[in-house]
This record gives structure tokens, sequence and C-alpha cells, in this order.
């Protein structure tokens, strides 16, 4: 009899507990990985959930940024971390990409990681420098037929490299690809005519091209982006069929419990529907998304095998 209240009563502080370590979390401050420095698009996107997370859990939402081998090397450092709901990466198009990019990666987009959230979307844009001769897509596309250009990234295999090698494709020119290491020193690079054109994503570009600091020839979405809406898609500047929109979105470590899951899904989602945020992403030329993270995870799945077929038809993997 002993024996059996004795199990009874563990039976019953498990079952107490289970509920109570749910609704406390979090406890500790949330680490947010991010694989490119500050200033970049994934990093804006990353701070602008972060403060209102923060908000909404009680505790600090840390932005950590890890730069380098385009956004793999902050994957490979999350994909090591202890699933206990306190480390969330982002991630964007370049992680689709990297997927069949890269032959030797050390961890695996869709195995090493649970879907957590889609948070926006983003087209990029064609940039020059202000002082640049070039005023339009198809002045672009004249000089690059006459004579080399250079055009930036964030990146080998980044979404403005792949932006930037499907407008080359499909306009039938050759333009040299200069790599940097994240979108904020690609901007500064153009901004300073070190580079000729720019491939950057919106919320990159928008403040420098309301501020003067670029021209901006075209935008990579099939439609204008309401940003800056004088702005012509690729497609009808001169390149018709071009149309990009990069992405970014958030998972965690494999084996993250499902309540932290439940828990910060619920809170972006909210986020992203006030009306403080919504006006900053519309000012950065983004869509906000949000959704489940069972549909998150179906999206990341549809990406890597969209991107695969386009990496193998440009000829892109590397080793």
């Amino acid at each position: 009899m002993k024996h059996i209240v004795t199990s009874l009563l563990v039976l019953a502080a498990a079952l107490q507990a289970a509920p109570v370590s749910a609704q406390a979390y979090p406890t500790k401050p949330i680490r947010f990985l991010v694989g490119f420095p500050p200033g970049g698009g994934t990093d804006i996107m990353a701070r602008t959930v972060a403060v209102k997370l923060s908000e909404s859990v009680g505790q600090q939402v840390i932005v950590d940024n890890r730069p380098g081998a385009n956004a793999n090397l902050a994957a490979s450092i999350a994909s090591r971390a202890t699933p206990d709901g306190y480390t969330v990466l982002m991630i964007s198009l370049a992680h689709a990409v990297s997927k069949p990019l890269y032959k030797k990666l050390d961890y695996d987009l869709e195995r090493d990681f649970t879907p957590l959230i889609n948070i926006a979307s983003v087209p990029m844009f064609v940039v020059v420098p202000p002082s640049s001769p070039i005023k339009s897509v198809a002045e672009l596309l004249a000089l690059a037929k006459a004579k080399p250009v250079n055009y930036a990234s964030s990146g080998d295999g980044s979404p403005e490299h792949i932006a930037a090698e499907l407008f080359k494709g499909l306009a039938k020119v050759d333009m040299t690809h200069v790599p940097y290491k994240g979108g904020a020193p690609s901007a500064l690079a153009l901004i300073s005519g070190e580079i000729q054109v720019g491939f950057n994503t919106s919320p990159v570009a928008v403040p420098h091209i309301k501020s003067g600091k670029m021209r901006a020839l075209a935008v990579s979405s099939a439609r204008r982006n309401p940003a800056l809406p004088d702005v012509p898609s690729v497609a009808e500047a001169g390149v018709p069929g071009y149309d990009i929109i990069l992405w970014y979105g958030a998972v965690m470590p494999t084996g993250t419990p499902a309540a932290a899951v439940n828990r910060l899904n619920a809170d972006i989602n909210k986020a992203l529907k006030l009306q403080d945020v919504q006006q900053r992403l519309a000012s950065l030329g983004a869509d906000p998304l949000g959704g489940s993270a069972a549909d998150f995870g179906a999206y990341i799945k549809s990406e890597v095998a969209k991107y695969t077929k386009v990496v193998r038809d440009a000829k892109l993997q590397q080793q």
C-alpha cells in the first residue's frame, strides 16, 4: 500500500509539473543567432522581432551576430545548441540556397532544425551610386554588353548573388560578381563608388535610396513595391519574366520542446500584427508573413527544391 501511495504521489507531482513548466517558459534570455553583420536585412528583421518578443515573454531577447560562410557559421552553431527553447536561428532564402550550393555543410537545414515561423518577405533592388551615369535597366544592359561591369552581393550563394545570376541569365549579359561579407558592407561599397551595381535587399536599400545615397533602377519583384512606387520592376524595365522575392524566418534546434515553439510562434504572430511593426516593415519595403510552424516547414521544403534546380541550372555548386 505504501508503494502504491508513493507512486500515486510521484505521478500527481509529474502531472502538475508539466503545465507549470510550460507556463513558466521562458525563465532566462533567449538568443537570436544571425549569420550576417549588423545592419543587413536579416539583422534588421531579427531586431524588429526581438524588441517585441522581449516585451511579450518578459525576458531579454539577445541578437547574436555570427557572420561568416554566407550565414552557415551561425547555422552550424545553432545546430549544435542545446534544444531547450533558448536558441533561435534567423534564416532566409540564403539557407535554402546553401543546401544545394555547398557539397559539404556540417548541418542540414531540414534535419537539424524545427521550423518556428516565416517572418517577412522582401524584394531586392537593382541600385547604382548616385554619381553613376546609369539611369535605367536598359542603360545597364547596354553598358554590360559593351564593357565589363561589376556588381556587389552579400556573399557567394547569397540571395543577392542568386538574384544577379538570374538577371544575367534572362538578360543575356555578363557581369563580374564581387562578394562582400553581408548586406551592409556591400551597400557601403556601392555608396562609395567601389562597385558599379548592387543587388540589395529592401531593408538595406530603401533607406539609402530615400536619402539619396543610392539610385534605384528597378525592384526584383513582379510588382512595384509600395515603399518606392515610382521604381519599376525589373520585368517591366526590360527583362521579362524576372521575379524573385527574399524571405526571412526563424527555426530552432531539432528537439526543442513543442511548448517553446508554440509559445514563440504565437508571440511572434501577435507582434507581426502590431501597427507599429507593420509600419516599420512597410517603410522597409517588407511584407509581414507569420503563420504556423508547420506551414513554414512546408515552405522551407518547397524553397529548397526550387533553388536546388536554380543552383544546378546556373552551375553554381561549390565544394
